[in-house]
């Protein structure tokens, strides 16, 4: 009786894995000098014989990106006009022009990202503080268009309102370290700006304090649990510690790991090393990993929860450690998006497919291996099938982190692998 239940129980959990994911029938790479039968350089494959995205791939991409432009500036007429935020709002749109005037120069898109930068800083109200869902990423954004565009007025207003967030950023000890809403949002809108505007538009004095902060608070609540010797900075969002990269450590992590955080050497090796590797104990068999220390089920393959989030975090630990270990396990985890990252719940970067495909554009850009460009062109392959596979639909349809900008931004990206990066989360 007791097998039976447990085979029930097994087949329950496998049901519920089917209706998050799309089983992947697509076919994988194969090394052509491995096996001597490899299909790139074929006319319906994605890469030529070099191994680079294909000119014919490239055009269906380039079209796919034109018309989901013209639906989501349509759909965009009906959006929330007080929604300001880079994750579900009129930043994250102002974002998009951004890439795609960097992969084109065309005027015409620096001019789009403005007028919606515009749109943001007329809905600030200084309720939340990160990149991705408070004010300092309508800011941020907007210092950056105005520098663009030579308003040196208008973006130093913006830069100096971000930098005056700081003091709530310090001072409140209600407010969270995570990415989404917390302090490390914070700090990516800083190291953002410094990395567009210059190394030092922002003072390192300013980001150091952050930086102190963020780490105090992981290390204060690492005692109260008694973790010290195994996890030194642990985190939490609403009591409950999370580790993927929305909410939870890994998020954190990878801003602490970020050279513009500047974090001594030291702290890296006696504090974020260990925590990382404690994470890393975490992992589930297939490569997945828990959505928090408290979840045994592994469910969740997404940007926010889950592998895909992680490995981020795995290779920025490779390249500040340059242990073998972390990009390793990078890729080794890599295969579970590839079996189940072509998800039911949508196409965006936050929690669809999109943002899994970042994955394998990021390994590509760290290990300039094949197969993961390979992939991340099956994973745009599917995108460019656009709402024909019966997935939900998002409350935020034309968003950047929810819906379609999401999904054109990483499309966009297929231009040029080698400079990829996830928007709001990478640097």
């Amino acid at each position: 009786m007791g097998d039976q239940v447990s085979k029930l129980k097994q087949l329950s959990s496998s049901d519920m894995e089917e209706q998050r994911f799309f089983p992947n029938q697509k076919q994988d790479y194969v090394d052509q000098a491995g096996s001597g039968s490899g299909s790139e350089g074929r006319a319906d494959e994605p890469l030529d014989e070099e191994g680079k995205v294909s000119a014919s791939f490239q055009k269906k991409v380039q079209s796919k990106i034109k018309d989901l432009l013209q639906q989501m500036e349509e759909g965009l007429k009906t959006a929330d006009p007080h929604d300001s935020s880079t994750y579900t709002g009129w930043t994250g749109i102002a974002l998009l022009y951004l890439q795609l005037h960097r992969c084109s120069q065309e005027s015409s898109h620096l001019q789009r990202a403005l007028d919606y930068v515009k749109r943001t800083l007329r809905t600030l109200n200084g309720r939340k503080v990160s990149f991705l869902c408070g004010d300092a990423g309508p800011l941020a954004v907007g210092a950056v268009v105005h520098h663009k565009l030579r308003n040196t007025e208008e973006s130093r207003d913006c830069l100096d309102r971000l930098v005056l967030l700081q003091s709530s950023v310090l001072s409140d000890s209600d407010l969270s370290d995570e990415l989404l809403y917390g302090r490390a949002g914070f700090l990516f809108a800083l190291l953002y700006v410094n990395r567009e505007m210059g190394e030092h538009t922002v003072e390192e004095s300013t980001i150091t304090q952050v930086v102190s902060a963020i780490l105090d608070s992981g290390k204060s609540l690492s005692q109260d649990q008694k973790k010290t010797e195994r996890c030194p900075l642990l985190y939490e969002w609403h009591r409950k510690q999370y580790l993927g990269a929305a909410h939870g450590l890994t998020g954190i992590f990878y801003m602490l790991l970020q050279p513009g955080a500047r974090v001594p050497a030291d702290v890296l090796s006696e504090f974020i090393r260990p925590s990382i590797d404690y994470v890393r104990h975490k992992k589930f068999r297939s490569g997945n990993f828990p959505s928090s220390l408290s979840n045994e089920s592994d469910r969740l393959v997404q940007w926010c929860h889950g592998s895909p989030g992680v490995i981020h975090t795995l290779l920025m630990a490779h390249q500040v450690f340059q242990e073998e270990k972390y990009l390793k396990e990078a890729s080794d985890c890599s295969e579970v998006i590839w079996q189940r990252g072509f998800l039911r719940k949508g196409y965006g970067l936050c929690h669809g497919t999109a943002g899994n495909g970042f994955v394998f554009l990021s390994l590509y850009r760290r290990t300039k291996e094949r197969k993961h460009l390979f992939r991340a062109c099956k994973f745009a392959e599917w995108c460019l099938d656009y709402g024909t596979h019966g997935c939900r639909i998002p409350d935020r349809p034309y968003s950047l982190f929810e819906g379609m900008a999401g999904t054109v931004y990483f499309l966009s990206e297929l231009e040029n692998p080698e400079a990829s990066c996830f928007p709001a989360f990478e640097l």
